[in-house]
């Protein structure tokens, strides 16, 4: 199927204060996955995480993707929205507990929202009746789960759960289902990752909360503030825009798949790194003149470097730039990890350089009128 560009004069969507109101909820579901990592900073909490971020990140994008095709304008979607909106609800409250006896309330409640999204994208596209079975197939499996509430049958439920909805698009092609407005997809997904990167900041207040409040304290705080700040200077300084210019410019098909790999796949690892370095973070400002354990240690560094992982997929996927220096800053960052086990200031101070440095970098070595390389000229990696 071949299609030209957004045509000029055509209606383009943007996002709408239901769908940042539906966000909200999103993101409390984001926060306490949070608490859990910081509750169960280890390598079996933080596989929890991932599929519960999994599964989630796949449901919230069918929204975005439905908002996106589908304006809640009328009265019937806005309230099948906030039917979903419940189903979100549902499942953060039952996210804490999860794995240890929740799980049956986080099915159901993704089992509301896969129901609400269903019923409201027919009205649009009868075609998502094709992909149905595989979403009500994530939540019985996660039902399941809760059913048995513990032990390894458990992980391998949670994990077929995850993995049904990933390989589905290889199974039912995207492109016949989906027409993508570049504008909405690019702005709903930069709003997720501000929200997210909120929760950062939410993070280094929490940290605080409990120390004494003195100099050293106000000193991690601010670099706790500005490593926050690095990340948002990454990915919204060009990043956004170059991206809907990069969708703008591509048929239907190539923009499709330019949304499922840059704005689902790639955007896992981005959103979890900074999840993941949040938790990390808490505990840092929390105890900043003082050594971490390798748990927190580990989690500030290696979110840090996910995130630019994650980052460096996207730009590769939208052809946005060279990312030659994000992805040896993600190197480097996660060799960072030994220096939080000394002092926790000092690896947060070392990130914010480090990330500095990468920006400060990438400005000098690229024009900033330079043209996005997928709208004429090649990425440079």
């Amino acid at each position: 199927m071949a299609s030209s560009p957004v045509a000029a004069g055509e209606e383009v969507y943007r996002v709408t204060t239901l769908e940042l109101f539906f966000d909200l909820v999103f993101v409390f579901a984001v926060t306490q996955l949070s608490h859990v990592l910081v509750k169960e900073l280890n390598p079996l909490g933080l596989l929890q995480v991932v599929l519960m971020f999994g599964v989630l990140w796949w449901m919230y994008a069918g929204y975005a993707w439905l908002t996106n095709t589908l304006a809640p304008t009328t009265a019937a979607r806005r309230l099948l929205i906030l039917v979903g909106m419940g189903g979100f609800f549902m499942v953060a409250l039952a996210t804490p507990t999860a794995f240890k006896g929740g799980g049956v309330l986080w099915g159901i409640g993704y089992l509301v929202l896969v129901l609400a999204h269903v019923t409201l994208y027919m009205q649009g596209n009868p075609n998502i009746l094709r992909v149905l079975p595989a979403n009500l197939l994530a939540a019985v499996l996660i039902i399941s789960a809760g059913v048995l509430d513990h032990g390894a049958p458990v992980y391998v439920l949670w994990t077929l759960a995850l993995i049904v909805p990933i390989v589905q698009p290889y199974i039912v092609p995207a492109g016949g289902l989906f027409t993508i407005q570049p504008a909405h997809i690019v702005e709903r997904h930069g709003l997720l990752v501000m929200i997210t990167i909120g929760e950062s900041v939410i993070a280094v207040g929490a940290g605080a909360e409990h120390a004494h409040l003195d100099a050293g304290l106000v000193v991690a705080v601010l670099l706790g503030l500005a490593l926050a700040a690095a990340v948002w200077w990454s990915y919204f300084a060009r990043d956004d825009a170059r991206a809907e210019e990069s969708l703008t410019a591509a048929d239907d098909v190539r923009r499709t798949q330019m949304t499922m790999f840059g704005y689902f796949y790639a955007h896992i690892p981005l959103i979890v790194g900074i999840i993941v370095a949040a938790a990390g973070m808490g505990q840092a400002v929390g105890h900043a003149w003082d050594h971490l354990h390798l748990g927190p240690a580990l989690a500030l560094a290696g979110g840090i470097a996910l995130y630019l992982a994650g980052d460096v997929a996207f730009r590769r996927t939208m052809r946005i730039g060279a990312s030659r220096i994000r992805l040896a800053a993600a190197v480097v960052a996660l060799a960072l990890t030994p220096l939080g086990l000394w002092s926790a200031v000092a690896e947060i101070a070392a990130l914010v350089l480090l990330l500095t440095a990468a920006l400060a970098l990438e400005h000098v070595t690229t024009r900033p009128d330079a043209p996005a390389p997928g709208l004429g000229q090649s990425s440079g990696d």
